[in-house]
């Protein structure tokens, strides 16, 4: 499907009109540009990235899907098998730049959305490359951009390395160094793993961590986020617990893999317990989560509670016009992974191309 868009030009500023703008070409957008393309409707994935594959280009190597490769699939095109039963993230980045081929996504890449503004009959995008207006905007912007630190009392006087997950590129650079991870969820499980044969590894959490059933892995848990979706019961957990992937099991079977509980500061050279016991750290890494990376919507005009936007599913409440994709269970359960937001960019395309004014 080939893009085209209208153009004027006033005072050297370019401003292109489509009837959708998507923000982001990761896996939420591709979602978002498959349905979009199915419908007909012409549009345009504005990504920052200089090549495909969203926040998969930035995660550390070993780190690994919790799904089998046919059950972590976008709509439309089955993952190829990788040769393991849980794939690693090179492999994702693959097959999302062949989706993204495959179904010939009309990317801009290496364009930074600035703003996203309402105007009379829609919005205005402005990017670091001049301007779209358009009558919908899909954000798709994800979480990975903007990793959460805790308040936490000894950050600012911490003398060694800290890091966030998202900059973690792997165990080589830590190789004989003392490291604090930080962090009770997959990431933090699959960090401490990663680490364990190259350092001296303390893995604290806030509460124990709690594993799934060896044989439950993230296509449960997306079955269970579906029907909770529909009203249907809890099921077996959240997707914030525990999926023993091979190395995480590994070390967890071999029992090097056991956390303590959350320290209560930071020291100068290490950390304190609440019981007065310290420890000394050459570094941290935190897998504390994300936020959604939102700012560009700042003068959207979306209504906030909670520290999230208002929406109906992936619709935003106050603003016509406006899609959310992908940012996690407050606009879509599962809609932060591959498996789950496809029904989420399914829901905002039928919104965008209803005759009835709701989603627009």
């Amino acid at each position: 499907m080939t893009t085209t868009t209208s153009t004027t030009t006033t005072r050297s500023t370019t401003t292109r009109s489509v009837p959708v703008v998507v923000v982001g070409g990761g896996q939420a957008g591709l979602a978002t540009s498959y349905y979009l393309r199915r419908s007909g409707l012409e549009h345009v994935v504005l990504d920052d990235q200089d090549r495909p594959g969203g926040a998969w280009l930035h995660t550390w190597p070993s780190l690994r899907l919790f799904s089998p490769a046919a059950f972590s699939s976008l709509p439309g095109w089955q993952m190829p098998g990788s040769g393991d039963q849980y794939p690693p993230a090179e492999h994702v980045v693959d097959y999302l730049t062949r989706y993204e081929e495959r179904y010939e996504v009309p990317v801009r890449r290496g364009v930074r959305v600035r703003s996203v503004l309402p105007v009379d009959g829609g919005h205005r995008v402005l990017t670091d490359r001049g301007g779209w207006e358009a009558a919908t905007v899909v954000s798709t912007t994800g979480t990975w951009s903007r990793p959460f630190l805790p308040t936490l009392p000894g950050l600012e006087v911490f003398g060694g390395e800290q890091l966030h997950s998202a900059q973690y590129r792997g165990p080589d650079r830590f190789a004989g160094r003392r490291v604090l991870v930080v962090g009770g969820g997959n990431s933090g499980a699959q960090v401490a793993a990663d680490l364990l044969d190259h350092a001296d590894v303390t893995w604290c959490t806030r509460t124990p961590p709690r594993y799934l059933p060896d044989d439950v892995d993230g296509r449960e848990l997306f079955r269970v986020a579906s029907l909770r979706v529909r009203g249907l019961g809890e099921g077996v957990g959240g997707l914030g617990d525990v999926v023993a992937v091979p190395p995480v099991r590994r070390a967890r079977d071999a029992g090097l893999l056991t956390a303590v509980p959350l320290m209560e500061r930071l020291t100068p050279d290490g950390a304190r317990w609440p019981d007065g016991s310290t420890c000394p750290f050459d570094a941290v890494v935190w897998c504390t989560g994300f936020r959604p990376a939102l700012g560009h919507l700042r003068g959207a005009g979306l209504g906030w509670r909670g520290g999230r936007p208002v929406t109906d599913g992936p619709t935003a409440a106050s603003v016509p016009g406006l899609q959310l994709v992908g940012y996690g269970d407050w606009c879509g359960a599962a809609s932060a992974t591959l498996v789950g937001v496809g029904q989420w960019a399914r829901l905002a395309v039928s919104r965008i191309t209803a005759p009835s004014p709701a989603g627009r």
